[in-house]
């Protein structure tokens, strides 16, 4: 909740994570928006946020449920008393359906399956409950991760699931992460439509089968308004796009206008024809330029309204910005920055300054910081 008293960013001290609350919430109505023309659903990821806030707020505009990456950040999320949630992670080992079973009361839980052995050991944990669960079939659409191909490998595993009484085969779904490595917009729309073409025409060849896939869900952030439109796809899930971040400005695919999430940050030492250093170093804003071969951003992070700087190294507690020609930055001055890629550096704090126009309104937790197992 909005609860902090009302103050500026100069009683702040450095690094703290910002919040625009009306960037966020814009963006949000826009993926409602978005999800509401194609008469589809909208089950957004949460390992961007890692929040309970905003998976409510999320909710609280239209999403039907949300996607977690790890069974620990399903678990934060049910005992907040979210109800839908599809673990887009494939879960096998014996501890980890063990700690499965115990949320199964708690929410209506969705797993992912890739392989048969996966699905009999799922099954054969659930063998001696009353519990069963729904499965979605995690399908690969290029990325070359998790996943199943599309076609004949789908169905294959289709059938092997149908023999289990305690699983449920509800959906297929994938993720078009390799969208991140595109050269061009014309790259990120070929692979949005083979996203969305493949898992609907999986699904169609599971019900020539018998095999009614109800749900067909899609969606990296840079491909979810492109396959979420292709015919048979019944839902969307985009992360990133809740905050956006430098990287996805790289793309194509957001403005530095539309990314809610900067870090405040301190200068710490100068040479003003040189380099300006910063107290947001790796553990602040994390080494990460860009996954599955993205080289679409410059530095570690974009520093706003100040062009002149291009953040070349970081250290542990150091941000090390390169200075074209002049800064007129001075000491203890402060600047904000635009991860480059915001899931990873959200997960670095505990907490988020919430903000309105500048104007310091509350604080959020991270509930679901470090939840990585």
């Amino acid at each position: 909740m909005e609860t902090k008293a009302a103050t500026s960013f100069e009683q702040l001290d450095t690094p703290s994570l910002l919040l625009d609350l009306d960037i966020m919430e814009t963006n949000l109505r826009e993926i409602a928006a978005f999800a509401n023309q194609q008469g589809i659903g909208w089950r957004p990821h949460i390992k961007t946020h890692k929040c309970v806030e905003i998976a409510r707020k999320q909710i609280e505009y239209g999403a039907c449920g949300i996607t977690v990456a790890k069974l620990s950040e399903a678990e934060v999320m049910a005992k907040a008393g979210i109800t839908d949630i599809l673990i887009a992670y494939p879960l096998s080992s014996p501890l980890k359906l063990r700690k499965l079973a115990s949320l199964l009361p708690l929410a209506k839980i969705t797993l992912a399956v890739d392989d048969p052995k996966q699905a009999e050991r799922i099954h054969q944990c659930l063998e001696h409950t009353a519990s069963a669960i729904d499965v979605w079939i995690k399908v690969d659409t290029g990325l070359h991760r998790c996943g199943v191909e599309p076609g004949k490998e789908t169905v294959a595993l289709a059938k092997e699931i149908s023999k289990y009484p305690k699983l449920r085969l509800q959906g297929l779904f994938t993720h078009a992460g390799h969208s991140y490595a595109a050269s061009s917009v014309q790259e990120i729309e070929r692979i949005g439509i083979y996203e969305g073409q493949a898992i609907a025409e999986s699904a169609e060849w599971c019900e020539k089968e018998g095999i009614p896939i109800r749900h067909r869900s899609v969606g990296s952030t840079p491909t979810f308004r492109i396959s979420g439109k292709q015919p048979g796809i019944t839902e969307v899930r985009p992360g990133n796009a809740v905050f956006f971040d430098a990287i996805q400005v790289g793309l194509g695919v957001a403005t530095f206008e539309q990314c809610a999430l900067r870090l405040l940050s301190s200068v710490v030492s100068l040479r003003p024809q040189e380099r300006v250093v910063l107290d947001t170093g790796s553990k602040s804003l994390s080494l990460d330029q860009g996954a599955h071969g993205n080289a679409t951003v410059k530095g570690f992070g974009h520093v706003v309204d100040h062009p002149e700087l291009t953040l070349q190294r970081l250290s542990e507690e150091h941000g090390i910005a390169a200075v074209a020609r002049h800064t007129n930055l001075a000491l203890a001055d402060r600047v904000q920055i635009i991860p480059n890629h915001a899931c990873t550096v959200v997960n670095l704090f505990d907490s988020y300054v919430l903000h309105r126009k500048g104007t310091v309104v509350g604080e959020w937790r991270i509930d679901a910081r470090g939840k990585v197992q």
